[in-house]
């Protein structure tokens, strides 16, 4: 190391240490890096975990990306695993290490300190049985052999999963492929708060299909080695559990060292990810950061943004400037058969913060309908209102859900309209999609909306709708009628429309929809075109109405608003 080379310390591994060291390598090849992991493993797939469990990836060793020596001879940093940082002399520019294998405690100096810690799983303690030696958790490679071990060994066939979060739904469906019995526990009423609750419905509908048992607004109260008891009174039988509830930041150690920590309670830091101390920065699960569309901050526990925090981090650290634009949160999940994906804000979001909008649900197929396999993608976007300024989207489906949220994330992040979506050119393959795609779709439907050509309900408004005896049409063809339909809702096709005008009332509100609210939006145009101004669509029309309402009707003693249901 030449003299004016800075000594690099990395508190923790994975994601946000492993990539600010490296980066801090590419930059400069002569000073010292050293990082420091208090777990067996400095690099590993955190998000790769829960594959295990069902053996797509066989062997746990995989998980493991590089070992100590790896670095060393590849990158020349220094992994020390096994090692903890017990704390932070920021004054004589220090840290305190314990070797957790000889028990022995150091001092390591540093010019420059980084720290990422990551977060710790919540493992509430008001839970009677929440230490008991069936009761884990999922953070990291020694967590899921843990799992597999006590499975193999007592020969589980019954688990609890608690929290319908993204590491919940993954250890749910590899322990489903597993073949053990499965309960999951939510204590929201729903699982994935990434979406809206008209969109999880299909979500929850994929769970119920596969055999996963599902106690949502129910938490766990008492964990024993037979069952788990919910407060809803329910006892839970079960011969394992595994808490996924959440995480929080990992802030001890900066605590202690009288780092800012923020109102999120993640460790404050600036916009190149140096904390109170200009010194030490912090990266990764630990940190708040700056939401670009709500400008409040937030905690986003993702591997990507991680990563980009890490590469801004060394950066700074060696002079080179960065531009922090924010995050808008982007997530992504496989299960079972579908695939979801969401990005920015959903509705309530925009309600819990004061921002005006408006939505799209959209449900085209996910290609030509002539190919084999085409399947419904349900695609919802929100944007604001009057400005058309994209907010954020969901979307599920067997298609690439996940490609058509990134082009919304990507317009996002550029402060892209309605407008700009529209005029959209993307790839075309009637393999992957339809000449039209999904997302151009939705903003041409936004733009009608926002102009006022016409106006619309949401699926979740279709029951009171029906309570109160409202006047619905179903322009579908007779035989769709005839195979479902909303109980109470009149049957006026579009091919029939023109010459039972007389049938369609003037004076009161009137609801129309049609398999997925396309065919009723033309009926609705050709009706304001002569002279009806009381028109709405329903947006996701019958098929989304179906997906919407049939696990709460499997779920509960309501009455169903259907006649059958139809998911295609």
């Amino acid at each position: 190391m030449r003299k004016n080379d800075p000594k690099i310390v990395v508190v923790g591994g994975v994601a946000g240490g492993a990539s600010t060291a490296a980066r801090a390598r590419r930059l400069n090849e002569h000073s010292e890096v050293i990082i420091m992991e208090r777990g067996p493993h400095v690099s590993f797939s955190n998000c790769c975990l829960p594959f295990h469990l069902s053996k797509m990836i066989p062997d746990s060793d995989n998980l493991v990306l590089m070992h100590p020596k790896e670095f060393a001879d590849s990158y020349k940093i220094e992994a020390r695993v096994n090692n903890e940082v017990l704390s932070i002399d920021r004054e004589n520019k220090s840290v305190t290490v314990k070797n957790l294998e000889s028990g022995e405690s150091y001092v390591e100096e540093y010019d420059k300190l980084v720290l990422s810690p990551g977060a710790f799983a919540i493992m509430p303690q008001s839970i009677k049985g929440i230490d008991g030696e069936n009761v884990f958790k999922l953070k990291n490679v020694v967590d899921v052999k843990a799992i597999q071990d006590f499975i193999d060994k007592h020969d589980v066939q019954e688990v609890a999963v608690v929290g319908g979060g993204y590491i919940g739904l993954e250890v749910v469906e590899n322990l489903v492929e597993a073949g053990k019995t499965v309960h999951l526990v939510e204590k929201e009423r729903q699982v994935l708060r990434t979406l809206d609750y008209d969109m999880v419905q299909g979500v929850h509908k994929e769970l119920h299909d596969h055999g996963v048992k599902m106690h949502l607004g129910a938490a766990v109260t008492e964990i024993y080695e037979d069952k788990v008891v919910l407060d809803t009174g329910e006892d839970v039988p079960c011969q394992l559990v595994v808490m996924a509830i959440g995480v929080r930041p990992e802030v001890k150690l900066a605590e202690e060292a009288g780092l800012e920590i923020g109102e999120t309670g993640g460790i404050k830091v600036n916009q190149h990810y140096q904390t109170s101390d200009p010194d030490i920065y912090a990266v990764g699960d630990a940190i708040e950061v700056h939401h670009r569309l709500t400008g409040k901050k937030t905690l986003l526990p993702l591997a990507g943004p991680a990563q980009r925090q890490a590469r801004a981090a060394a950066d700074h650290i060696f002079g080179k400037q960065h531009n922090n634009n924010g995050v808008i949160g982007s997530s992504s999940i496989h299960l079972f058969d579908l695939n979801i994906a969401a990005t920015g804000l959903n509705a309530g979001d925009c309600e819990r913060n004061g921002i005006d909008y408006d939505f799209v649900l959209v449900i085209p197929g996910d290609k030509v309908g002539l190919m084999p396999g085409v399947a419904p993608l349900f695609f919802k976007l929100i944007y604001e209102y009057p400005t058309g300024r994209l907010l954020g989207a969901q979307a599920y489906g067997h298609g690439e859900a996940e490609k058509r949220i990134d082009v919304i994330a990507t317009l996002i992040s550029m402060g892209g309209t309605l407008e700009d979506l529209k005029e959209l050119e993307l790839c075309y393959s009637p393999h992957y999609g339809t000449a039209k795609d999904v997302v151009n779709h939705a903003a041409l439907v936004g733009l009608n909306l926002l102009y006022g050509q016409f106006r619309q309900v949401g699926i979740d408004q279709v029951r009171p709708l029906v309570e109160e005896d409202a006047c619905i049409i179903d322009v579908r063809e007779k035989h769709e009628w005839d195979r479902g339909h909303i109980k109470n809702a009149i049957n006026i096709p579009m091919s029939e429309f023109r010459q039972r005008l007389d049938e369609i009332p003037k004076d009161r509100p009137v609801y129309l929809h049609c398999r997925s609210s396309q065919r009723s939006y033309n009926v609705i145009m050709a009706l304001q075109g002569l002279g009806f101004d009381n028109l709405y669509n329903i947006a996701g029309s019958y098929l989304g109405l179906s997906v919407h309402e049939y696990f709460l009707d499997q779920t509960t003693d309501r009455e169903c608003i259907l006649t059958e249901y139809n998911f295609n």
